[in-house]
């Protein structure tokens, strides 16, 4: 959690409410012209002109969405910033603004407010994000973070899950399962340290998995790219809780079925080594393992040459008629029904065991 050894323990009840609201925004400024006021009165004033508005909000909470066993609190803060912003990529648009809410319980000194406030900061100055506002309040137990995101885009540019088409492509960017695995390699370190707290863990190897998990990165790269290229998707969503329950969305969205090629599904070779070590089927990782924030999308079959050779992107599948049902389609060319087992932060056993 936080580090307190040796440093200056601030109780929040000393700054109080509006004191710590105060405290922890004084570094954040304004980039956009579109924000006409931010933090300091009753209500944010932003003026998007003729652009569409977009708006989103995610909430994480402590043993449910992150383990401060291992989560450091300023990529705890930089994290939540990229969950929210990921949606507002995933609508072919440019996230601009978020407001960011905090409850914390007493167990957490101003300190470690500000660690987690400074990864909110880098994560809004790399992304070129206004904080325009949030609040603070007490917890009787734990951290929750509440963000809500907005974004902009022009009317034509706008993409939802519900304009794919049979024949046309499924996309995915980047590589997919990182995340889950490095959560796996972040826990059973945890164990080893419940059971012997003077191990030192060696975990140089597994740098990326658990870069993926604890500080990944939303695609905002992905709409400016498909601009450039003169491509607009038909469908899109980002990968937040697994590729199978993702591609389940957008097919029932567009009322179509898919077939999804195992084959062609993108994973880092760090990933397929501690699957491996793990004795676990890196495709079930790659299909179920969530918190890839990567985008997947479908494309008309005229844009294929746009596309093709991009090292951003990969062709996975294609959409077919809703009759013919969603499958995928293994390396032994069998055609098996796509089934979403994603991570539900409702479902008993995943709470259990979050």
């Amino acid at each position: 959690m936080f580090d307190n050894s040796g440093q200056t323990r601030t109780s929040l009840s000393e700054l109080g409410e509006f004191g710590l609201i105060d405290h922890l925004t004084r570094h954040f400024s304004p980039k956009h012209t579109s924000t006409v006021k931010a933090i300091g009165d009753d209500a944010a004033v932003l003026d998007f002109k003729n652009k569409q508005t977009l708006v989103s909000t995610d909430m994480l909470v402590e043993g449910v969405h992150f383990d401060l066993a291992y989560m450091p609190l300023k990529h705890l803060g930089y994290k939540s910033v990229m969950v929210n912003a990921s949606d507002i990529y995933a609508m072919n648009a440019k996230a601009t603004h978020i407001t960011v809410s905090v409850a914390a319980s007493n167990r957490f000194p101003v300190e470690a407010l500000e660690e987690l406030y400074a990864g909110i900061k880098l994560a809004a100055d790399l992304y070129n994000i206004d904080v325009v506002g949030g609040d603070t309040t007490s917890s009787t137990s734990g951290l929750f973070i509440s963000i809500s995101v907005f974004g902009e885009a022009e009317k034509e540019d706008i993409v939802y899950r519900s304009g794919a088409k049979p024949n046309d492509l499924l996309v995915v960017t980047g590589d997919l399962g990182a995340a889950y695995m490095g959560l796996q390699v972040l826990e059973r370190e945890k164990q080893v340290f419940k059971a012997n707290p003077n191990a030192q863990p060696d975990l140089d190897e597994y740098t990326y998995l658990i870069e993926r998990q604890l500080k990944p990165e939303a695609r905002k790269d992905i709409p400016p790219l498909l601009k450039e290229l003169g491509v607009k998707p038909t469908s899109m969503i980002d990968i937040s809780d697994g590729l199978s329950s993702e591609i389940i969305h957008l097919c029932k969205n567009s009322k179509t079925g898919v077939s999804l090629y195992e084959e062609k599904i993108p994973l880092d070779p760090a990933m397929i080594s501690v699957c491996e070590e793990f004795e676990i089927d890196s495709t079930t990782i790659a299909l179920s393992g969530g918190e890839d924030y990567e985008l997947l999308f479908t494309v008309s079959q005229s844009d294929f040459d746009k596309i093709k050779g991009n090292p951003n992107l990969t062709v996975i599948g294609h959409m077919n008629d809703e009759n013919s049902g969603m499958h995928l389609i293994t390396r032994a060319n069998q055609a098996i029904p796509l089934v979403a087992r994603g991570w539900n932060s409702m479902d008993k056993d995943d709470e259990e065991n979050a």
